[in-house]
């Protein structure tokens, strides 16, 4: 794959055909996501290190942030991946306590000893509330997320079992910040954004914290938690085309120009599948011979990385309950379009 110069702030734009699509089929993609993907609001193609393909409707331009929901656990991971690289985290397995030596756990809680990282990358560790049902309103409602989370990890499940969890990957994002001494934003900005040319994301800092606020119109930056901590598992703004940006990262293996930026062992360990279809805080599926990982938010924003066919596709969209699935649309119409 072509490498792109990390300090660009723009990309090369050839003619789709130059990069491998076909251009006849990539001109349906408007037809197709006006009447079956209403609520889509820009698309990125990034092929071969070059934009293939680049629209957007409703008003928004390029230069637009999105709130991306739990795209951002992705991105976590990422980050989590970069704190083990410098040493401030001494691998996936190291024990949830040890980032919390004042939290004393319920004599009953036993479990709770032996949860590690590598159980909240990968969604495993249990929760006292049904799968697919996490409350997340009431997490909201806390003074102290972190101690809220801690209180209810180790508790309703074994370790082992996929139980999808926001206030665990909250977590990271807590832990994150006790073994580095910065927010996940501001990590983020000088070991990720920054390198990549990203858009660097400014402090904000939250006035509500009511449902626009921490879910809505109103989103901006990357949402804080009472205490200061980045939402580790939804609340980060990114444009569309620095979506791509981070999805090429991991298509290169973690290199960008003449940078190694993320190890990658941790590109591999992260987007393996497993039995969950799950890595490290990354969907990944294996279906007629297509490996993808996929980052995915609620309401349809998603980063689908294909290594076998060196394209990134990164989607943003209007929330809207249980949107179509955006695979469908990736694997009818625009890998059709790859054109060698």
């Amino acid at each position: 794959m072509q490498r792109i110069d990390r300090t660009a702030s723009s990309w090369p734009t050839p003619d789709p055909a130059a990069v491998g699509m076909d251009t006849r089929k990539l001109a349906g993609l408007e037809a197709v996501i006006a009447s079956e993907y209403a609520n889509i609001n820009a698309v990125v193609v990034a092929r071969n290190g070059a934009l293939a393909y680049e629209r957007y409707w409703r008003g928004v331009s390029p230069d637009h942030p999105h709130h991306v929901a739990s795209v951002t656990k992705s991105v976590l991971s990422a980050l989590i991946g970069l704190a083990i690289e410098d040493g401030h985290i001494r691998d996936v397995d190291q024990k949830v306590l040890e980032f919390f030596p004042a939290y004393r756990p319920a004599a009953d809680n036993g479990v709770i000893a032996n949860i590690t990282i590598r159980h909240l990358l990968t969604m495993t560790a249990p929760y006292p509330f049904e799968a697919w049902r996490e409350p997340l309103d009431q997490l909201c409602m806390q003074p102290d997320w972190a101690a809220y989370t801690m209180g209810k990890l180790g508790r309703g499940g074994n370790i082992g079992d996929f139980k999808y969890s926001t206030s665990g990957a909250h977590l990271l994002s807590v832990i994150l910040t006790r073994s580095t001494g910065s927010s996940a934003r501001e990590f983020a900005n000088e070991r990720l954004f920054r390198p990549l040319g990203m858009r660097e994301i400014p402090a904000y800092g939250m006035t509500a914290y009511g449902f626009d606020e921490l879910f809505g119109h109103a989103v901006r930056g990357w949402v804080e938690d009472p205490s200061g901590h980045s939402t580790g598992g939804w609340g980060l703004t990114l444009t569309p085309r620095d979506m791509a940006r981070f999805g090429l990262l991991y298509l290169n293996q973690g290199r960008w120009g003449d940078a190694q930026i993320l190890s990658p062992a941790w590109i591999d360990a992260s987007t393996a599948v497993n039995a969950h279809g799950y890595g490290y805080l990354w969907w990944v599926r294996e279906e007629d011979g297509r490996r993808a990982f996929m980052a995915l938010g609620d309401g349809g924003s998603a980063i689908c990385c294909l290594p076998d066919y060196g394209i990134v596709v990164a989607i943003t969209s209007e929330f809207m309950p249980q949107p179509r699935d955006r695979w469908g649309l990736i694997k009818e119409h625009i890998l059709p379009a790859v054109a060698d």
